[in-house]
């Protein structure tokens, strides 16, 4: 395997605790580890959106929360679960306050590759790729791959209904 500071490769992935994200992470490991890149796990932050001067939380819960240590704790927490502590690969994590895509396609400058995941926490969950995913297709100057959340019991990735709810197909 390459020596990794001898390399200079770089892998790019971003996070944002979505399972799909997670499984993107989980793929760029193993792609790095392949590799001998380095790995650069990235989480996109912002405050809540404002309407006519009007946040649509409480203010009170705007002044007491520090959403670039909810994103590192978002990021840490996914790594946790799905880096090996003791494997090859080291992730440095990247916490960047602004608009996701803009965020990874930033990062991704100058990079060998971006990985993300199908779609993360948007609202239009039958979509097959997200906006960011959309835009980090369209955008990025290096290669992008885009991971699918794995499937559940023998259905296909992207099918979100519990367990007992899935159907066979038509004969």
């Amino acid at each position: 395997m390459p020596d990794r500071q001898e390399s200079g490769r770089r892998i790019v992935v971003g996070v944002d605790g979505s399972a799909s994200s997670k499984a993107a992470l989980a793929w760029a490991v193993r792609q790095a580890e392949l590799t001998g890149a380095g790995l650069e796990a990235v989480i996109a932050w912002h405050d809540p959106l404002m309407l006519g001067g009007v946040p649509f939380v409480p203010t009170a819960a705007l002044e007491s929360v520090d959403y670039g240590e909810f994103a590192a704790l978002v990021l840490g927490n996914a790594i946790r679960e799905t880096v090996d502590p003791e494997g090859p690969v080291k992730v440095s994590r990247v916490v960047r306050a602004g608009n996701p895509a803009q965020v990874l396609l930033t990062a991704s400058e100058g990079a060998d590759l971006l990985v993300v995941g199908s779609r993360g926490h948007g609202g239009f969950t039958e979509a097959l790729l997200g906006s960011v995913s959309q835009a980090c297709v369209h955008h990025a100057r290096c290669p992008v791959v885009i991971v699918r959340e794995p499937a559940h019991e023998g259905r296909p990735a992207g099918d979100d209904r519990p367990a007992g709810q899935a159907t066979a197909p038509p004969e």
